[in-house]
């Protein structure tokens, strides 16, 4: 049984106060912060209040108002640490001044009474050097600065417990104001999306690391990690506790909106894990939009969002099956769906219309969500009227998974030659390249246009592209339904094919488990076939590798790389195509660039400083910039050094036959990187080859048998880190590291 703030009655004491933690947690925090101005500090102090609760409350039992009680004792934590900060200001100002006047005194100088700096106010006759009660926090009421125990309203005198805590209309509007600050503050554009999502769930979510890591299938240190990094970057940024304004207050609510649609999308359908759902990653969606949305009324755009997540979620019960299988909508018992939350998602879309503004694209995916819900039967489906609010969404948001939805909802409405046309549009979107959906609703369109063998390819190269393991299998066996279905006749049933043993994907591993091949020339030519294996599955046939095709590929994945990493592509295909000796090259239509002759530029001494200056960068990659900084040297020659050919004290090292030198900077980080390793590459890939990317004895770590890092690995990482820096967007590459000797 639950009292109505959804505490258990007569609850056991570590229970009740996780309970009430979850609960709470984010106003008590939003009331810290806009005490301090310090999202760090303010969890800091919450978390001594719960310490607190956690060692009284076994005793004393637990309060009638169990979360104003964790108010009030956080709040009387923040009273006395500002009261300390503020103690200590004083002091230093008083030293400064005593220091002054004793420079004065040994010039025979008088004091200036007028001087900005004296901290006393010579018209104040209380206002003299000596301690006095009046120059810190206790004029605080209800605060006793000798015995340093809080008397705010609402706390004893004797236990120290909060009996009571100011409520009323004007509380609860100022601590809806700050949790309202506290959601913007977590959701600041500044930070990284992962960062915002874990921050988001921490603080206005009450969840731990390791509940936030669970739910996204990584360590909880890699999540306190990602809290910690946000919290950095705010006080870096000096990001304020303030409600934003104006035109700022749009793009800052879209943020908010963006992390929770985020956090429920991450739960409704996991990315990856056995599991297609995470119920607790939905739910604790929900609350925060049905929060947000209360919080903030007069923005539609947030009871849209909430409509839409009360009817998404109302379908979660019909969404698997027996066995945890992903269940289609138009194949779902909608009788099992919930109709409370799609009564809820009614009346939050009514708010949204009320307010009579222009729909917006969490209005308009609600409109979509509503037209489903209100059909009895998928039969009944408007799919008219949804494909044509999928053409208002494409019109304000024209990305190429909402166009892709438009696909779907075109090919039920006018049939699936409309929708196919649709999808053939997006093939070529490098956004879309490892996005397992498009070949999923390829497949699905083929299908019901009777192309069986068509289809079969593109629900195995969508499973090949998904990481969750229950969509994998669903996947897996629609191609293999569908393969029955090629194979089958009505004289000769059988089961189905075979698969052809000149398929690319087994002739594509075949091919790199040559022995004339070195490993540096295996990890390259295993990054073309990969991206050929995904973009056209691995069993089609290797006489349909054809010129268009591997083009279609090409222009996709490579299209505006450098003339260096297009023709490296090239010439791998080439040599496949001449190996499994095919009659057509698939290459043909693969035109080789010409490499620029421009010379690219090194960075200039701000891009170098606010590179040294960006925060988190994991130490092996601080190592390799400052390395190839200091040393001019190509970045393939850097990544091929040995730690046991390195001479850490003339600072130099040989790579093939040249030497590499380096300066203090890469002196002062080379024994953190190194840990004791006497032996193996000096660069080490953070995760153990697979079969098909083998390495020789000599790019393994004899004891980790982690393999060499590669160069596009380390550029890849480069670019993503240097992206913010880069006036362009794209982020920097390695080579303009590189100091010029010449």
């Amino acid at each position: 049984m639950n009292t109505d703030d959804g505490v258990p009655s007569n609850p056991d004491p570590a229970g009740a106060v996780d309970a009430v933690w979850k609960l709470e947690s984010a106003r008590i925090i939003a009331g810290l912060a806009r005490m301090t101005r310090d999202i760090g500090l303010a969890e800091e102090l919450a978390q001594d209040a719960l310490v607190s609760a956690l060692e009284q409350w076994p005793r004393s039992g637990v309060p009638d108002n169990p979360g104003a009680w964790l108010m009030a004792v956080a709040k009387r934590r923040a009273v006395d640490h500002l009261r300390r900060e503020q103690r200590a200001a004083r002091g230093q100002e008083l030293l400064a001044h005593d220091q002054r006047e004793q420079l004065r005194t040994a010039r025979f100088e008088a004091p200036d009474p007028y001087d900005e700096t004296n901290p006393y106010d010579a018209s104040d006759p209380y206002d003299a050097p000596g301690p006095d009660p009046r120059n810190d926090l206790r004029a605080t009421p209800g605060t006793d600065p000798e015995t340093d125990q809080g008397t705010h309203p609402g706390t004893s005198h004797e236990t120290g417990h909060a009996t009571g805590h100011a409520t009323g209309p004007e509380t609860d509007a100022r601590d809806d104001d700050n949790v309202l600050r506290l959601m913007f503050l977590s959701c600041h554009p500044v930070l990284p999306t992962e960062e915002r999502v874990a921050l988001t769930l921490r603080l206005l979510g009450g969840l731990t690391a390791e509940e936030i890591g669970r739910a996204f299938l990584v360590t909880g240190t890699v999540t306190a990690r990602r809290i910690a990094d946000a919290k950095r970057t705010l006080a870096e940024r000096r990001v304020p506790f303030e409600l934003p304004q104006g035109d700022e207050l749009a793009a800052r609510l879209s943020s908010v909106l963006e992390v929770i649609y985020l956090i429920f999308n991450e739960g409704y359908s996991a990315t990856t894990g056995d599991d297609l759902l995470r119920p607790g990653l939905t739910l604790e969606a929900l609350r925060l939009a049905r929060l947000l949305a209360a919080l903030a009324p007069d923005e539609p755009e947030a009871h849209g969002l909430a409509a839409l997540l009360e009817i998404q979620e109302s379908r979660s019960a019909a969404r698997t099956g027996p066995t945890g299988e992903p269940v289609p909508l138009h194949e779902q018992q909608r009788g099992r769906w919930d109709p409370l939350l799609i009564r809820r998602g009614f009346a939050s879309m009514l708010r949204a219309r009320d307010l009579g503004r222009t729909p917006g694209p969490y209005v308009l995916q609600a409109a979509i969500a509503v037209t489903h819900a209100q059909a009895r039967t998928a039969g009944d489906t408007d799919w008219a009227g949804i494909a044509a609010l999928y053409e208002a969404l494409v019109r304000l948001l024209p990305t190429p998974v909402v166009r892709l939805n438009r696909a779907v909802a075109v090919g039920f409405a006018r049939g699936p030659e409309a929708g196919l046309a649709l999808v053939d549009e997006l093939d070529a979107d490098p956004r879309l390249k490892d996005y397992h959906l498009l070949p999923g609703v390829r497949g699905d369109l083929l299908s019901r246009l009777g192309r069986h063998t068509e289809a079969r390819r593109e629900f195995e190269r969508a499973a090949s592209l998904t990481r969750n393991t229950a969509e994998r299998a669903f996947l897996l066996r629609r191609a293999d339904a569908l393969a029955a279905a090629v194979s089958w006749t009505a004289a000769h049933p059988g089961p189905p094919a075979p698969p052809d043993p000149r398929a690319l994907g087994r002739a594509a591993e075949e091919f790199l488990a040559r022995d004339d091949l070195d490993p540096a020339t295996v990890r390259s030519y295993h990054q073309t076939l990969r991206r050929l294996r995904l973009a056209l599955g691995d069993r089609l046939p290797l006489t349909e590798l054809t010129a268009e095709r591997a083009e279609r590929v090409f222009t996709t994945a490579w299209g505006d790389a450098s003339p260096a990493t297009w023709n490296r592509h090239r010439s791998a295909l080439r040599s496949f195509a001449a190996w499994t000796g095919l009659d057509d090259d698939p290459a043909a239509g693969l035109t080789r660039r010409t490499p620029t002759a421009s010379r690219t530029p090194s960075l200039d001494p701000a891009g170098l400083e606010a590179l040294w200056a960006l925060p988190g960068v994991p130490p092996r990659e601080r190592l390799l910039w400052r390395l190839l900084h200091e040393s001019g040297a190509p970045v393939k020659r850097v990544l091929a050094l040995d730690v046991e050919r390195l001479d850490l004290d003339d600072r130099r090292a040989r790579s093939g036959d040249t030497w590499v030198s380096w300066r203090a900077g890469t002196a002062l980080l080379l024994p953190a990187h190194l840990k004791g390793r006497t032996r193996g590459p000096l660069f080490l890939t953070d995760r153990r080859p697979g079969p098909a990317r083998r390495a020789a004895g000599a790019d393994l770590d004899p004891v980790t048998g982690l393999a060499r890092l590669s160069y596009e690995r380390a550029e890849h990482l480069f670019k993503r880190t240097t992206r913010p820096l880069d006036p362009a967007g794209t982020g920097w590459t390695l080579s303009r590291l590189r100091t010029r000797r010449d």
